[in-house]
């Protein structure tokens, strides 16, 4: 595997971010009036193009972190300082901040217990706010087997979201990049993770949640039926849905922001997911040009992929 996935990953994170940050929060039916066409600045956050939010800076906290080895409490470290000191932000300060992701800073800046048990586990806490920084550790647990690989994926979700259903939407999107980092087209990555989280987790409660992706037919959904919030199983739906409705980087990463609503996690969900799928060359110059902080994190990609062993 080569290093230059690791860069597209996280380049491909920070640009789908970074494009959906001026529009937050915006309803589909004035993107569709005004759809967003490029890297735009301002809006919803006041922020200058190119400026990436929470669903980045997290996804470097873990990246770093995977750089010295799986480190739990070195990850949740990483968070607090993210929140408290603006580590790892596009221009000093963490903003976008969810509400289940601010209660568990909250409960690892105490120190109390072990960090996994941080996460909020009520029904009402299945956000997307580990869903979106989750992506780095595909290229932690390639190889492992199937087991530990899900292990490792519902213990990082659980610093803020322990909730078996955000664990499993976790593990579901990690095991699809894993099926884009061998070379599977969309298509045939999503049909075998498919069948492979069927054959596991089909026992379990909360698969019910996921009947929609686990139908295979995901792509034939209309674009009104596709909704865009932050709950963790609309986003992850949302996000598969550009990515196998696209040809390329630029029309996937648009199709996420023009959905509307939670804009920036799901451009970042989608951003990492068509990088892998389309190549880094794919992600447009002039988006990559205006990003914030962009040879910090291609730095980044570069210390991960040789900590791993990519070459």
């Amino acid at each position: 595997m080569p290093s230059r996935n690791v860069r597209a990953a996280l380049l491909g994170i920070a640009v789908g971010d970074a494009l959906g940050v001026p529009h937050e929060l915006r309803p589909r039916y004035e993107l569709e009036r005004h759809p967003v066409s490029g890297m735009d600045g301002w809006g919803t956050w006041n922020r200058p193009p190119g400026t990436w939010s929470d669903d980045a800076s997290l996804s470097f906290c873990l990246a770093e972190t995977l750089c010295r080895g799986y480190d739990l409490r070195d990850l949740a470290d990483r968070i607090v300082r993210w929140r408290v000191e603006g580590y790892w932000t596009a221009d000093g300060a963490a903003f976008s901040v969810g509400r289940a992701v601010e209660e568990s800073v909250a409960r690892l800046r105490s120190g109390a217990g072990h960090p996994a048990s941080a996460g909020l586990r009520r029904e009402r806490d299945n956000g997307n706010g580990s869903l979106m920084r989750v992506l780095p550790a595909a290229f932690y647990v390639r190889g492992r087997p199937a087991e530990e690989r899900a292990w490792i994926v519902a213990e990082i979700s659980s610093l803020t979201h322990g909730h078996r259903r955000a664990q499993l939407a976790c593990i579901f999107y990690v095991e699809f990049a894993l099926g884009l980092l061998t070379g599977r087209s969309p298509a045939e990555a999503y049909r075998v993770a498919v069948v492979e989280f069927s054959s596991r987790f089909a026992g379990e409660a909360e698969s019910r949640h996921f009947e929609r992706i686990l139908s295979g037919k995901l792509q034939k959904l209309q674009r009104k039926d596709v909704v865009s919030s932050g709950y963790v199983i609309e986003s992850l739906e949302a996000a598969l849905w550009c990515l196998l409705a696209s040809g390329d980087f630029r029309s996937a990463a648009l199709a996420a922001v023009n959905l509307g609503g939670d804009t920036d996690t799901v451009g970042a969900l989608t951003g990492g997911l068509a990088a892998l799928a389309f190549g880094l060359e794919s992600i447009p110059a002039e988006w990559l040009s205006a990003l914030a902080r962009r040879d910090d994190i291609v730095d980044l990609a570069d210390r991960l992929s040789a900590a791993l062993g990519i070459e």
